[in-house]
């Protein structure tokens, strides 16, 4: 046993007190994994606080005819490994003191222990500042009209409830299946400001219905629930329930289906929101009820069923793991592995009961910090891309609370945390060569820095094939991939109206002819018009039988004939012009890339160190390129369609292009030639990426330059 556990240098400030619980704090037990735990709650507050059996042998001790230190040692000599520490007491009583579960009797200088925690209200408002997208305020107590209404949650919330249930949601999807692609289409306007007004009446009705859900299950267990407000979602004022009453509840499948409740119901409703928008036309009603289908489908992924943030698939992943507190239990162990390993304080304790649970905290804790970081981060950009001065704004309070005051939380934890007493130089050692370290890794040592490009191979010596006179294609006679010299047949075709003409104008020509022998002699006069007529089916005989010739069509190059689609154009009447194969000459390649505009500048800068080209489907292999030339010139009709989304490339198009040729935004052309001496297999038309090595430079230095395009970019500052 530890010597942090026995002794503090605080405990004779409260050793000689005499405290206890509140004669109207109820408790009871649960279980979580098998391990026994008890829940205090404070009926007039509906407050909930968690403990493990050795804290609460020790809390259910204490009274007004015993001092602290009596029952402490008591609780040590019963159960010396369970019973908590004297470092662990001060902590516990201070947490249930501003809980309001004690009564008490303290003297000021005894009261200067509890100053580290902050009170309720305070506590509260800190929570709101540092969630700044997420206020909560208070409003009304629900709990008379749920006692009213509760017959009918139990009616509801039975197995005659879940079958009707079951049936309107397998209808619900039904309609979602056989409407998927009118769904999608719809979706691209849900953005549009004209829509924002029925968007948002969307979300205050999905989420009063979601928020009755919770209250009702909570009612239908026999909990309370005495606080319904409201909630600024990113500043949209929408309404919340403090379900914390299900806390109590000891089967863990009551828990899970009050946080589930919520999302059961938010199902429910856009399942019979499909059902209306399927079989409504356009309209408001149409409408409305598609924004209730988004908000439900869009909210119950990024937030409600998601665990990593602190909603219900959270509380619903800490009741099925039976991990009470689970977000606080993963920063507690974080903070003990950063304590033992980095600061050498051997004497702290893991909230983890074993191994397995402490990697799950860990995995936990470092997945929803990132994610937060995520979901916040977008929210500001979607927030920025419609109020760029709102968006300023909160990413200026933000910083504040995410990094300025956590900054000085920290400074003073390693000043005043008493668990780094012997460690404190070392801990401040540790931090300061940490920082040191980032500022080297991140704004001195210069690191490679690269971008890719998406491109499209070619052949430098290629043409395209087509038909300089329309017919029916009677003969494929050179197949596709089939190396051919200048001069090979490739495909007939046949024209019988051609043969018709030049029929007709062979008769003409003899026609005339005739006539003008004649006139000859018998009317000179008429001899220069005959001459002209003459002449007029000579040339045209000659175009004629020049198309009939070229029914055969010829290779004008050597090369491989490409023509994939060939077979099908048997028997097929084709235009004159039309593309039916390509002539390519494979002995030299080169790969028209794009570039986008952001990162153009290090290619006229002259900045680029190498460069490497990798193709779809043997992206082992490295295509050096010889050289590269930059067109300086801003396109928007890309090299090949497989680069735009519409054919599953990266290139955004504009959707009103047909062809998914034209670009939504302009880029810059680069074509690099590759080294024909290689192992892969290059053919024209293969896509692939293309990566530039550009100068070295510190991290910081490359991230500045990426946030200060993104800004360019999307606010044009």
């Amino acid at each position: 046993m530890s010597d942090e556990k026995l002794f503090h240098e605080s405990w004779y400030r409260l050793a000689a007190q005499k405290v206890g619980l509140r004669p109207g704090v109820r408790t009871q037990r649960q279980l979580f994994r098998g391990e026994k735990w008890y829940i205090l709650r404070d009926p007039f507050g509906n407050q909930f606080y968690r403990m493990r059996p050795g804290a609460y042998a020790f809390v259910a001790r204490l009274g007004s005819k015993r001092t602290v230190e009596e029952v402490w040692k008591e609780t040590m000599a019963l159960d010396p490994d369970g019973a908590p520490g004297q470092g662990e007491v001060i902590e516990l009583l201070a947490q249930l003191y501003h809980a309001n579960l004690l009564f008490y009797d303290l003297p000021p200088d005894s009261r200067k222990l509890f100053e580290r925690y902050q009170k309720k209200k305070q506590r509260i408002l800190t929570s709101n500042l540092m969630n700044i997208m997420f206020l909560r305020i208070p409003l009304l107590d629900p709990d008379p009209f749920l006692k009213r209404i509760l017959p009918g949650i139990r009616r509801v919330m039975s197995p005659a409830g879940g079958v009707v249930w079951l049936l309107v949601v397998a209808a619900g999807l039904k309609a979602a299946v056989e409407n998927f692609g009118e769904l999608r289409l719809q979706s691209e306007g849900v953005l549009a400001p004209s829509n924002l007004f029925l968007l948002y009446t969307a979300a205050v009705l999905i989420k009063a219905l979601h928020e009755f859900g919770h209250a009702s299950a909570v009612r239908r267990f026999g909990g309370e629930v005495h606080t319904m407000g409201v909630m600024f979602l990113i500043f949209s004022p929408l309404p919340y329930t403090d379900a914390s009453a299900a806390w109590s509840f000891r089967e863990k499948r009551r828990r899970v289906f009050v946080g589930a409740a919520g999302m059961i119901v938010e199902v429910f409703v856009a399942s019979i929101a499909l059902l209306v928008w399927a079989h409504t036309g356009p309209g408001t009603l149409h409408a409305l009820t598609y924004n209730m289908i988004f908000i439900a489908s869009v909210s119950t992924i990024l937030f409600n069923i998601n665990p990593l943030l602190r909603y219900d698939g959270y509380y619903i992943l800490s009741d099925l793991v039976d991990v009470p507190n689970l977000h606080q239990r993963a920063t507690d162990h974080l903070t003990y592995l950063a304590e033992r390993y980095a600061f050498g304080c051997r004497d702290g304790e893991t909230p983890a009961e074993t191994r397995k649970e402490a990697v799950w905290l860990t995995v936990f804790g470092v997945l929803s910090g990132v994610y937060r970081v995520f979901v916040f981060s977008r929210i500001l950009l979607f927030i920025a891309d419609r109020f760029l001065l709102l968006g300023l704004i909160m990413a200026a309070v933000c910083g504040v609370m995410w990094i300025a005051v956590p900054s000085v939380k920290f400074v003073r934890y390693l000043a005043e945390n008493p668990r780094l007493y012997r460690t404190r130089s070392r801990a401040v050692a540790v931090c300061s060569s940490a920082f040191v370290l980032a500022v080297l890794l991140f704004a001195v040592i210069p690191f490679p820095a690269s971008f890719k490009a998406p491109g499209v191979l070619k052949a430098e010596n290629y043409v395209v094939a087509a038909n300089k006179t329309a017919g029916v294609v009677e003969e494929l006679t050179a197949p596709s991939g089939r190396t051919v010299r200048p001069g090979d047949t490739l495909l007939r075709l046949s024209n019988k109206e051609l043969g018709l003409q030049i029929q007709q104008s062979q008769a003409g020509l003899d026609e005339a002819v005739a006539r003008r022998q004649k006139a000859m002699q018998e009317r000179q006069a008429d001899v220069a018009p005959l001459e002209s007529r003459v002449d007029y089916y000579v040339k045209r005989l000659d175009r004629l039988n020049k198309e009939k010739e070229s029914l055969t069509m010829k290779s004008d190059m050597a090369g491989m004939w490409v023509s994939p689609g060939a077979e099908d154009y048997l028997g097929m009447w084709v235009p004159r012009g039309t593309p039916l194969g390509q002539l390519v000459n494979g002995d030299s390649f080169y790969f028209a890339s794009v570039v986008s505009q952001q990162d153009v500048s290090d290619l006229f800068s002259g900045k680029t160190r190498k460069a490497e080209v990798k193709l779809y489907g043997q992206a082992e292999i490295r295509l050096p390129v010889r050289r590269y030339v930059a067109i300086p010139m801003e396109q928007t009709k890309l090299p090949s369609a497989a680069l735009g989304w519409g054919a599953g490339g990266d290139v955004p198009v504009d959707a009103q292009d047909a062809h998914g040729m034209k670009t939504a935004e302009p880029f810059y052309e680069v074509r690099a030639f590759v080294d024909g001496n290689t192992k892969a297999a290059l053919l024209h038309g293969r896509s692939g990426k293309i990566k530039f090595q550009v100068a070295c430079r510190p991290l910081l230095q490359q991230g500045w330059r990426r946030l200060r395009q993104l800004v360019q970019k999307r606010y044009q500052v």
